[in-house]
Protein backbone atom coordinates (compact mmCIF):
# COMPACT_ATOMS: atom_id res chain seq x y z
CA UNK A 1 0.00 0.00 0.00
CA UNK A 2 1.77 3.64 -0.82
CA UNK A 3 0.87 6.47 0.58
CA UNK A 4 -1.93 7.40 -1.94
CA UNK A 5 -4.03 4.37 -1.24
CA UNK A 6 -3.47 5.50 2.69
CA UNK A 7 -4.86 8.61 2.23
CA UNK A 8 -7.76 8.23 0.20
CA UNK A 9 -8.58 4.91 2.96
CA UNK A 10 -7.90 7.72 5.76
CA UNK A 11 -10.32 10.27 4.01
CA UNK A 12 -13.29 7.47 3.06
CA UNK A 13 -12.90 6.47 6.69
CA UNK A 14 -13.23 10.02 8.13
CA UNK A 15 -15.65 10.66 5.65
CA UNK A 16 -17.98 7.55 6.81
CA UNK A 17 -17.20 8.51 10.45
CA UNK A 18 -18.77 11.49 9.96
CA UNK A 19 -21.75 10.86 7.94
CA UNK A 20 -22.79 8.48 10.89
CA UNK A 21 -22.43 11.02 13.31
CA UNK A 22 -24.74 13.25 11.24
CA UNK A 23 -27.23 11.04 10.90
CA UNK A 24 -27.23 9.88 14.76
CA UNK A 25 -27.60 13.62 15.60
CA UNK A 26 -30.34 14.18 13.21
CA UNK A 27 -32.91 11.30 14.31
CA UNK A 28 -35.69 11.99 16.37
CA UNK A 29 -37.95 10.04 18.76
CA UNK A 30 -41.73 9.50 17.59
CA UNK A 31 -44.29 10.46 19.97
CA UNK A 32 -47.20 7.97 20.16
CA UNK A 33 -50.43 9.59 19.75
CA UNK A 34 -48.73 12.95 19.26
CA UNK A 35 -51.96 14.07 17.14
CA UNK A 36 -54.56 12.93 19.13
CA UNK A 37 -55.02 9.25 17.32
CA UNK A 38 -54.42 7.69 20.20
CA UNK A 39 -57.30 6.37 22.32
CA UNK A 40 -59.76 8.11 19.66
CA UNK A 41 -63.62 7.34 20.61
CA UNK A 42 -66.42 6.50 18.04
CA UNK A 43 -68.46 9.44 17.73
CA UNK A 44 -70.98 7.82 15.62
CA UNK A 45 -72.55 4.14 14.35
CA UNK A 46 -72.88 1.02 15.97
CA UNK A 47 -69.73 1.38 17.70
CA UNK A 48 -70.53 4.76 19.15
CA UNK A 49 -68.35 5.69 22.59
CA UNK A 50 -65.85 2.66 21.68
CA UNK A 51 -62.23 3.60 21.56
CA UNK A 52 -61.15 2.87 17.89
CA UNK A 53 -57.99 0.68 17.31
CA UNK A 54 -56.12 -0.23 14.67
CA UNK A 55 -56.74 -3.69 14.02
CA UNK A 56 -58.74 -5.39 11.36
Amino acid sequence: MNKFEFKNLVKSLEKSLKERTFFKTLRKEVNTGANGTQGYVVKKGINKDTIATTRQ
